[in-house]
C-alpha cells in the first residue's frame, strides 16, 4: 500500500456509505436464506435433525473463519478482505440454488459454510467503519453499520415473494417431493408449502442477486484502501501496549482495555443467543401462536439493530466502560423480566431490553478494541474476538435447551443473569488494571 496522505472527513463518511450499503445488502440476503434454510434442510435431508444442520454449519464456519479473515484484512486491506467475504457469500448462495435445484443435502451444507465464512468478513466491517473516523465519533460510526442489521431483518424475509417470482421468471423452480414422506418436519409444513408454492429457490436467487451486488459495490467503490485513511487516525502506540512486550497475539490480548472489550462483546453475545434462542419454544408451551412469537422477536431485532446510531452516540458521549457497564444492568434487568410471566408484556420488555443490552455491550466493546489497537494489529485481534464471540454463542445456543430442561426458562434466565453480574465484577477489575497502566 502507498504511503498515506491527509484524507479529507468526507472521504471517510462516503466510504461509511458505501460498506452500509453493501451491508445491508449482504443482511437482507443472509437473512432471506435463513428463513427458509431449515426447512428446505429437513426436506432435503429426509430428517428432523437434518434441519437444524445448516444453521450449526454456519455457526461454527463463521468461528473457525473469522482469524483468517483478520490476517487477510491486515495483510491484504480492508477492501480485500470484505471482497473475500462476499465473494464467499456469493459462491455459497449459487451453491444452495444448485443443492436445492437437485435435492443435493449435502451440498445446502457446503453452500452454508460458504454463508458462514462471509459472515466472519462481514462483521468485521464496523471495524473498517471505526477506523476512519476518529476516536470521538467512532462509536457512532460503528453503530451506523450495525444498524444495518435492521435493513435486512425487514427486507430479507419480505424478499422471499419477489425472490420466488424471479425463480418462476428464470426456470428455476424446483420442489425435492419424492423425501418429503421421510421427514416428520416435512410432513408438517407440506401443508403450508403447498399453499405457498411449496419449497422456493427464491431465497437463494435474491441473495444471489444481492450479493452480487455487494460484491460490484465493494470493488468499485470501496476506494481509497481504508486501512490508509486510518492511519492518519491511529495514535501513537500506547504505554500499556508497549508494556504488552509485543505485536504477538498473546501479548496483545494481555493488555486490559483489549481482555475487556472482548469479554463485553463475549458476554453479551452469549447471554442474547442463549435467552432468544429458547424463547419461541418457551412461548410455544405456553400456547402463544406464531404471530404472537413473531413479535416479541421482531421486537427483540429492533432492540439489537433499531437504535444503534442513537447508542453509538451515548457511547461516545459518556464513555466505553460506562456504556458497558449499562449494557450489563439492562442484560441483568431482562434476564428478571423476562421470566415473571408468560404474558406477552413481560416477553415484550424482556426481550427488547435483551436486544437492547445487547447492543449496548457490543458496540462500546467494538468502539473499545479498535481504540486498543492499530494497523494489522487490529484486525488480527478483531478476528480473534469475532472467532471467540461466534464460538461462545454456538455453545450458549447448543446449552440453551440443555437448561431448559433442567429447570424451564426461568433457570436459563437466571444462567443469563450471573453472566451478566459477571460482565460487571470485569469491568470493575480490568478499569482498574487499566488505570494502573496508564502515565501519571
Amino acid at each position: 500500500m502507498k504511503e498515506t496522505s491527509a484524507y479529507p472527513l468526507r472521504v471517510s463518511h462516503r466510504l461509511l456509505i458505501t460498506i452500509f450499503v453493501s451491508q445491508s445488502l449482504f443482511s437482507a440476503a443472509q437473512i432471506s436464506i435463513l428463513t427458509l434454510h431449515s426447512i428446505a434442510a429437513g426436506i432435503l435431508g429426509g430428517s428432523d435433525a437434518a434441519a437444524g444442520m445448516p444453521t450449526t454449519v454456519v455457526t461454527f464456519s463463521h468461528s473457525m473463519m473469522a482469524y483468517g479473515m483478520g490476517i487477510i484484512m491486515g495483510r491484504y486491506g480492508r477492501r480485500m478482505g470484505l471482497l473475500t467475504a462476499y465473494g464467499f457469500g456469493l459462491l455459497g448462495a449459487l451453491l444452495g440454488l444448485v443443492a436445492v435445484l437437485n435435492g443435493w443435502f449435502a451440498l445446502l451444507l457446503i453452500s452454508s459454510a460458504g454463508m458462514g465464512i462471509a459472515r466472519s468478513g462481514s462483521q468485521m466491517s464496523r471495524f473498517v467503519v471505526g477506523e476512519i473516523f476518529p476516536v470521538d465519533r467512532r462509536a457512532q460510526m460503528i453503530g451506523r453499520v450495525v444498524f444495518a442489521g435492521t435493513i435486512g431483518a425487514v427486507f430479507g424475509p419480505a424478499l422471499i415473494q419477489p425472490g420466488s417470482q424471479l425463480a418462476r421468471f428464470l426456470r428455476l423452480e424446483i420442489v425435492a417431493e419424492p423425501v418429503l414422506a421421510q421427514s416428520q418436519l416435512a410432513q408438517a409444513v407440506m401443508p403450508q408449502a403447498n399453499v405457498m408454492g411449496e419449497l422456493t429457490t427464491g431465497p437463494w436467487v435474491i441473495a444471489s442477486l444481492l450479493l452480487c451486488i455487494s460484491v460490484l459495490i465493494t470493488w468499485l467503490l470501496l476506494r481509497p484502501e481504508p486501512a490508509l485513511i486510518a492511519q492518519q487516525y491511529s495514535d501513537a502506540p500506547s504505554e500499556s501496549a508497549k508494556a504488552a512486550g509485543g505485536d504477538r497475539l498473546r501479548d496483545l490480548l494481555r493488555l486490559p482495555n483489549v481482555q475487556l472489550a472482548i469479554l463485553s462483546m463475549v458476554i453479551c453475545q452469549t447471554v442474547m443467543s442463549t435467552l432468544m434462542t429458547i424463547t419461541p419454544w418457551h412461548m410455544h408451551l405456553a400456547d402463544h401462536g406464531n404471530s404472537e412469537v413473531s413479535l416479541v422477536i421482531a421486537v427483540h431485532v429492533f432492540g439489537m439493530f433499531g437504535l444503534s446510531p442513537l447508542t453509538g452516540y451515548l457511547i461516545d458521549r459518556y464513555g466505553r466502560v460506562n456504556m458497558m457497564v449499562i449494557a450489563a444492568l439492562i442484560l441483568i434487568a431482562s434476564t428478571i423480566i423476562a421470566p415473571l410471566s408468560t404474558q406477552m408484556p413481560y416477553l415484550l420488555a424482556g426481550l427488547f431490553l435483551l436486544g437492547l443490552g445487547w447492543n449496548f455491550g457490543y458496540v462500546a466493546g467494538s468502539s473499545m478494541l479498535a481504540d486498543a489497537l492499530s494497523g494489522a494489529n487490529r484486525t488480527r485481534v478483531a478476528g480473534f474476538n469475532d472467532t471467540l464471540v461466534a464460538f461462545c454463542a454456538g455453545l450458549g445456543t447448543l446449552s440453551s435447551g440443555f437448561l431448559f430442561g433442567l429447570g424451564g426458562f426461568l433457570f436459563v434466565s437466571v444462567g443469563g443473569g450471573a453472566m451478566a453480574l459477571a460482565l460487571l465484577a470485569l469491568i470493575r477489575t480490568l478499569s482498574l488494571r487499566q488505570l494502573a497502566l496508564q502515565p501519571s
